[in-house]
């Protein structure tokens, strides 16, 4: 209510300024409850005088909440660990390590699993050899040797191309940085990805 007031009412008149501890224009006002917002992991923002939400519903309900539900499991509590990272990076701008963190909860995740099945693997094994592990070893079911190489495209080519081309080198002589929206599509990716290769372990044990 008191950022209604201070939109509608204040910000209207352009002389009067918001006084609290240090004198402060409604606009940066606004633009200060939001990153606090942010940086709390509230998931709303104040625009156009309402509250709304800053993340897809859907995204959240279908494949955020399912993938944290099931890295709660203690199996899975290394994967759990970096993808909450990942989410604790996002909300504070650290995009490069949002993005870093993001891989590590996959490749996580696939060693695990790996892991509860005798799965021979190396503490050195890149997401594509883990891939291949998963593959070979018919995580999934027998009905998709017919998509193989599209899912295999798929999982190689989606997080771990992305940290690698944007967070997990060298960035050279001229420092470069990780848009938001890449950030939040890779998180988003994480946990569908994530989702996809736990269900699939749960329905093949």
């Amino acid at each position: 209510m008191c950022f209604k007031v201070i939109q509608k009412h204040i910000a209207r008149k352009n002389s009067y300024r918001v006084y609290t501890i240090r004198q402060i224009e409604p606009a940066h006002a606004v633009t200060e409850l939001n990153e606090r917002f942010k940086e709390h992991g509230v998931g709303y923002q104040f625009e156009s005088g309402e509250i709304i939400r800053v993340d897809s519903r859907f995204l959240h309900a279908e494949a955020v909440k399912p993938t944290l539900a099931l890295l709660r499991d203690k199996d899975f509590e290394g994967a759990n660990e970096e993808f909450l990272k990942a989410h604790e990076h996002y909300r504070h701008g650290r995009y490069k390590e949002c993005l870093v963190e993001a891989l590590k909860a996959f490749e996580s995740t696939m060693k695990t699993i790996c892991t509860l099945r005798d799965w021979p693997t190396s503490p050195t094994d890149t997401a594509k050899n883990l891939i291949a592990t998963c593959m070979s070893n018919g995580l999934f079911p027998a009905y998709f040797d017919s998509q193989f190489s599209s899912i295999r495209s798929l999982l190689e080519n989606g997080i771990p191309t992305l940290r690698n081309k944007n967070g997990g080198h060298g960035q050279g002589t001229s420092p470069f940085a990780v848009p938001e929206y890449l950030a939040r599509y890779t998180l988003n990716l994480t946990a569908t990805t994530i989702l996809f290769l736990v269900e699939a372990h749960q329905a093949t044990k």
